[in-house]
Order: C-alpha cells, then sequence, then structure tokens
C-alpha cells in the first residue's frame, strides 16, 4: 500500500491517478454536501454579514491544520487516500473561498462596502489564525515537536 508521502513523488501512471481523483471527488462531494447543509441551516439575507460562510472557512481551516499536522509531522504512516479524501476532497469541498469572494461582491453590490471590507479581513484573519492555533494543539496533543 502506498503512503502519503510516496504517493506525492515519482511519476504518476493511471493505476495509481484514477483511486486518488475518485477520493477527491468523493470527499469534495461530501464535504461541499457539508457546506451546503450550513448554508441551508443558517441562511444569510442581502447586504447581511455572511456569518455561515466565514465559520464554515475557519472550521474547515482549522481541520485542515489537524489533518497536516496528523498525516505530515506525526511520523505514522497514513493511508495513501487519506490526505486526497480529507484534505484536498472533503475539507477543499467544504471551505469554500469561491462563496466568500462571492459575498464580498453581493455585499458591494448592496452599498455595503465597509461590510465587505470587514468580512475580507475577519475571513483571512480568523482563517490563518485558526490553521495555526489547531496545528499548535494537535502538535502538542500528538507529542509533535514545534
Amino acid at each position: 500500500m502506498l503512503h502519503d508521502r510516496e504517493a506525492d513523488t515519482g511519476p504518476r501512471s493511471k493505476p495509481r491517478t484514477a483511486p486518488v481523483l475518485a477520493a477527491v471527488a468523493l470527499g469534495g462531494g461530501l464535504g461541499a454536501t457539508a457546506r451546503y447543509a450550513a448554508s441551508l441551516l443558517w441562511p444569510t439575507g442581502p447586504g447581511a454579514f455572511p456569518w455561515t460562510t466565514l465559520w464554515v472557512n475557519v472550521i474547515g481551516c482549522a481541520l485542515i491544520g489537524v489533518l497536516m499536522v496528523a498525516v505530515t509531522e506525526t511520523g505514522r504512516s497514513t493511508p495513501a487516500l487519506l490526505r486526497p479524501f480529507l484534505g484536498t476532497g472533503v475539507l477543499g469541498g467544504f471551505t469554500t473561498f469561491s462563496t466568500y469572494v462571492v459575498d464580498i461582491q453581493r455585499l458591494i453590490d448592496h452599498d455595503h462596502s465597509g461590510t465587505a471590507l470587514a468580512y475580507l479581513a475577519a475571513t483571512l484573519a480568523a482563517a490563518l489564525v485558526a490553521v495555526s492555533l489547531a496545528a499548535a494543539a494537535t502538535r502538542k496533543a500528538l507529542g509533535v515537536p514545534a
């Protein structure tokens, strides 16, 4: 069985590529479904601050921090498809920086430029803090040196 580090090196062949693409596609569908469910549960009205998208991105970035420490820094062997399925697939489909940009445009179109600017800065800052804190907490929890 291939491991993450082996899957990322060397020439790609169709037998190795197809399972990775399938893992990313399956994970992406699951992540996007979870994001869509969040938008249905907590809809954002026109001109309102898009809290749901902000929190989806912050939570997703925190989970990416946890995942990347767990699969790249622990020295443990991980299944080859774990990172493509969870990282690129589930969390890539869950986080939604494309919707973030659309939200900014909508706020500007509804004459809420100040809110758009606050949202732009808050999302970037919160996402960076979330991934950093989650990675640090995961390192500490797993006993991985920083």
